[in-house]
């Protein structure tokens, strides 16, 4: 099997969507309801950490991994030669 076949095409991408899946839901759920009480006694903006996560931090946090699968996707695409330039 060639290092540029389909199969690793999609591991690749499969890989990337479940790293940014894992991070997406260690945001929102792990910091902003699980781990909330633990980051209670940390304050910023005016309110506590574990606050400030459940409803900002896993926003942009979100956001951010947009623009990271956007750019590692079209990364990916030109490397196995499936951009659509």
């Amino acid at each position: 099997m060639s290092e540029k076949s389909p199969q690793n095409y999609w591991k690749a991408n499969l890989r990337i969507i479940f790293i940014c899946m894992g991070i997406w839901a260690l945001v929102s759920y792990g910091f902003g309801i699980i781990l909330r009480p633990l980051l209670a006694g940390i304050r910023i903006g005016g309110t506590d950490l574990g606050f400030w996560f459940a409803q900002q931090g896993s926003i942009l946090t979100f956001i951010a991994l947009i623009v990271f699968y956007t750019w590692y996707m079209n990364r990916l695409d030109r490397e196995y030669d499936v951009d659509e330039q």
